[in-house]
């Protein structure tokens, strides 16, 4: 449970933690809130030469809008992302999984670049971001480049991040003013973690019938991924208890269920349409 020897370095920009991480040679990784590095270095499933404390670079902090979007430093934290005010007005579902990261001391530290770039497939904030359509910015030693979520997280602890590079912020689109969300989870009560987290954004016309639907879901499988099958099943259908279950029947259909000491297989998939039902059904009944 302890590290292997490391350097430690704070940059003052991102172009400076740029230019470190190149003259790391591979062996430097980025330190924000360290939530997610530090575990992985304890049990030594990763010994970076170098650690480059980026927590104190002020143009990577802060939540603004920008037309259709709304856009959160990398450095904001799961407690900030919780209680901004323009992220609940516009983005709610990612302040309610913010307020269900861990707990009060992991929310003060932790923070939601580093939370969705790690791409831990039991992390809270992707099944937000993946229903906002989120978008990674990335600073690195060419320039600025933008990259959609499910384009970034390959696998589990995979990402397309491109060498000697910073994601400086996540924008995340505003869903039309009719939507509702909400994020709900079954959790490992030691950990906080997910072992099934269902995010859901979704609205109905004037004539009651569904005419937009997103839902996510982490900690089920390698990464999280977009419900498309129940998102199919229920766009254009008045919503009931009996259409509800049957399209939250359809939440593990094409996905690659996880299994490990937490649940089985089986288990995780009945989580998945469990709690897909139960959160259409806190917006739509």
């Amino acid at each position: 449970m302890i590290p292997a020897k490391f350097d430690y370095v704070r940059a003052n920009s991102v172009e400076q933690a740029i230019q470190l991480l190149q003259e790391s040679d591979g062996e430097g990784k980025l330190i924000a809130g360290g939530h997610s590095l530090l575990p992985l270095m304890k049990f030594r499933l990763t010994e970076p030469g170098t650690l480059i404390d980026i927590s104190q670079i002020s143009t990577l902090k802060g939540v603004r809008k920008a037309g259709d979007r709304i856009v959160v430093g990398a450095m904001t934290t799961h407690r900030e992302a919780a209680t901004n005010p323009m992220i609940k007005e516009y983005i709610p579902v990612l302040a309610e999984a913010a307020r269900q990261v861990g707990d009060i001391q992991i929310r003060n530290r932790g923070t939601v670049g580093g939370n969705i770039a790690h791409a831990d497939p039991a992390a809270d904030l992707p099944a937000a971001a993946i229903v906002l359509d989120a978008e990674l910015t990335l600073q690195g030693e060419d320039g600025e480049e933008t990259m959609s979520l499910d384009s970034f997280i390959i696998g589990p602890l995979i990402t397309m991040m491109p060498e000697n590079s910073v994601v400086t912020n996540v924008t995340f689109a505003i869903p039309p003013s009719h939507t509702k969300s909400t994020y709900l989870k079954y959790f490992h009560p030691a950990s906080g973690y997910p072992v099934v987290g269902v995010a859901v954004v979704v609205g109905t016309d004037n004539d009651k019938k569904i005419d937009y639907i997103k839902v996510g879901i982490t900690g089920a499988g390698d990464m999280v991924f977009r419900a498309e099958t129940v998102e199919q099943a229920l766009i254009g259908q008045v919503p009931s208890e009996s259409v509800i279950d049957s399209a939250a029947g359809l939440a593990a259909e094409n996905a690659d269920m996880g299994s490990d000491l937490f649940a089985s297989e089986e288990y995780r998939e009945q989580l998945c349409k469990i709690y897909t039902a139960r959160a259409l059904k806190s917006i739509l009944l």
